[in-house]
């Protein structure tokens, strides 16, 4: 009994290591996107300048990653291009940053099927009070239609990605 303690205790402590252990080089201070590139599929976020990759980062999404999001409530992460047009350093995850859908296209699309588009994507961190889980959360797609990455993620997408950064999400 005390090995299947001492057993239980050691994977715990691994997961939570794992969790909080930082993955390659941080992102410069000085850097600066002009773009963000999602990869559903890959389950990735790319942060480029010109056409150089900064850094890449791994990724959740909505909990119905498949296919572009069509409605409100859907799960899905939406597909197209958009852009960073709002920063919430304040939000009930650490950090987000607003993508500019639903877009024109959105919108038509969901009028003419008479559904609601739904809204507020973001790339965000964790939820607050839950970064202690910071690698662990991509275990699941677990979003509304967002993007998730780790706190400290976020902390260098939302410093290198000002308001008018281009996002791409693709399938």
């Amino acid at each position: 009994m005390r090995r299947i303690g001492l057993a239980l205790a050691a994977l715990v402590v691994s997961a939570a290591l794992y969790a909080q252990m930082p993955i390659g080089s941080a992102l410069p201070a000085t850097a600066t996107a002009d773009r963000l590139v999602v990869s559903k599929a890959a389950r990735t976020l790319s942060i480029l300048s010109g056409d150089r990759v900064l850094k890449t980062y791994r990724v959740s999404l909505g909990r119905n990653p498949v296919g572009a999001k069509a409605r409100e409530g859907d799960g899905r992460t939406p597909e197209g291009t958009y852009l960073i047009d709002q920063r919430n350093p304040r939000s009930r995850f650490h950090l987000a940053l607003h993508v500019s859908y639903p877009s024109a296209a959105d919108r038509r699309r969901a009028a003419v099927e008479g559904v609601p588009t739904g809204g507020d994507i973001m790339i965000h961190g964790l939820p607050n009070g839950l970064g202690w889980l910071g690698r662990l959360h991509r275990l699941v797609d677990w979003t509304n239609g967002c993007v998730a990455v780790t706190d400290r993620e976020i902390e260098e997408i939302y410093r290198a990605a000002p308001e008018g950064t281009r996002v791409e999400i693709r399938p």
